[in-house]
C-alpha cells in the first residue's frame, strides 16, 4: 500500500494489563460493576493500594478483597494540557490523587470537571471510565 492509500486509524488507549505477581482480578472485577474493591489487611484492619502479594502492614498474607465506599477527596491535582498517548481528545484533563475515605490514596482522571473546578479538598465520588470496550477503569468525579 502506498503513503498516499494508508488510512488513519482513530488512536487507541491504553489499557492495563493484569499482574502476574498478584491477583488483581477482583479490583477489575469489581470496577466493571462500579464498586471500588481494595486489599484489606484483616490483621492491621487497614486498607492498602495498590495491590501487592503481603501487607504493608504486617509483611503478612493477611490479605483480603473488600469494597470500599469509593468517595473521598482531592489530595493533589494537576491539569493535563499537552497531547500525548492516549489523551486524544481528552485535553484539558484532570487528574488527581484522591485519599479514600478508608485512608488510602489513588491517583485517577476527574471526569466530568473543567480545570477551573478541579481544587485540593474538594470531595469526589467513584466514576468509571471505559478505555476501551471491555476495559473500565476507576477515575473520579466531583461530589
Amino acid at each position: 500500500m502506498s503513503e498516499n492509500n494508508v488510512v488513519n486509524a482513530a488512536p487507541v488507549r491504553p489499557v492495563p494489563r493484569q499482574s502476574v505477581y498478584v491477583d488483581t482480578k477482583p479490583f477489575w472485577d469489581g470496577i466493571a460493576e462500579g464498586k471500588l474493591v481494595l486489599q484489606y489487611c484483616t490483621e492491621a484492619e487497614r486498607f492498602q493500594h495498590y495491590p501487592r502479594p503481603v501487607s504493608l502492614y504486617t509483611g503478612r498474607r493477611t490479605l483480603e478483597w473488600r469494597e470500599v465506599s469509593g468517595q473521598g477527596f482531592i489530595y493533589a491535582c494537576t491539569v493535563v494540557r499537552i497531547p500525548g498517548p492516549g489523551v486524544e481528545g481528552r485535553i484539558p484533563l484532570c487528574v488527581a490523587t484522591v485519599e479514600l475515605d478508608e485512608g488510602v490514596r489513588m491517583i485517577a482522571n476527574v471526569l466530568n470537571c473543567s480545570p477551573s473546578d478541579i481544587a485540593v479538598g474538594k470531595r469526589v465520588k467513584l466514576a468509571v471510565d471505559q478505555l476501551a470496550p471491555g476495559h473500565a477503569y476507576p477515575a473520579f468525579e466531583l461530589a
